[in-house]
């Protein structure tokens, strides 16, 4: 008789994932952190995850991948010039959305922004939440104006941008140009802000 000694591997288990917990307006949990320079692996899951629909209204056309120079961009991030802000699923891992801004190099004061939801976690507040703590990093940085093209079809997004008092600079095919004041940062209250805007369904991945 022969003893037979089976050896059983376990799955290694993910890493857990970092980040402040926060609580959503439907009473989801997410982890919001800074995007760091290691996160190109999570945002190029996070686009593979996308519908063309969002990807279309992220990058104004057809777009299947990310491209290696494109995902170093993203996360070369030193948190004063260039500030992304992530949200990730407790659960799983995923990044799930994030806000940036890019200071406009010919005007200090101001930075172009962007924001995305990934697709099952759009409309529950979310974008709302990630763009309240982007302004609040804005401000401390010294940037007093906002500025996001956004796709005319993208209807939450320019609720959103409408909703913190956004006027329109611009227009081109396609697309159109706002531009937000952010209120000046002793004047500023988060939880006042999150409760006078309502969710995007923002953009695209990232």
């Amino acid at each position: 008789m022969f003893n037979h000694h089976v050896r059983t591997v376990l799955p290694r288990p993910r890493p857990a994932a970092e980040g402040t917990p926060t609580v959503l307006r439907d009473g989801s949990t997410v982890l919001i952190r800074q995007v760091r320079s290691t996160d190109a692996p999570m945002l190029a899951d996070g686009f593979a995850r996308l519908s063309a629909r969002s990807r279309q209204l992220r990058f104004l056309g057809p777009k299947k991948m990310l491209s290696a120079a494109e995902l170093r961009y993203l996360t070369d991030v030193d948190h004063h010039d260039h500030e992304a802000i992530g949200a990730l699923s407790p659960a799983e891992g995923h990044g799930v959305g994030i806000a940036r801004y890019i200071r406009d190099a010919d005007d200090p004061r101001a930075a172009e922004i962007a924001v995305t939801i990934a697709d099952d976690w759009q409309g529950r507040g979310l974008g709302a939440e990630l763009l309240a703590r982007l302004s609040d990093r804005a401000r401390q940085a010294g940037i007093c104006r906002f500025t996001a093209t956004v796709s005319t079809g993208n209807v939450a997004m320019t609720r959103l941008l409408w909703k913190m008092g956004a006027k329109i600079a611009g227009r081109s095919r396609g697309t159109v140009e706002y531009e937000v004041t952010l209120e000046p940062a002793d004047e500023y209250g988060l939880d006042r802000w999150l409760r006078c805007v309502v969710d995007s369904s923002v953009l695209a991945w990232p």
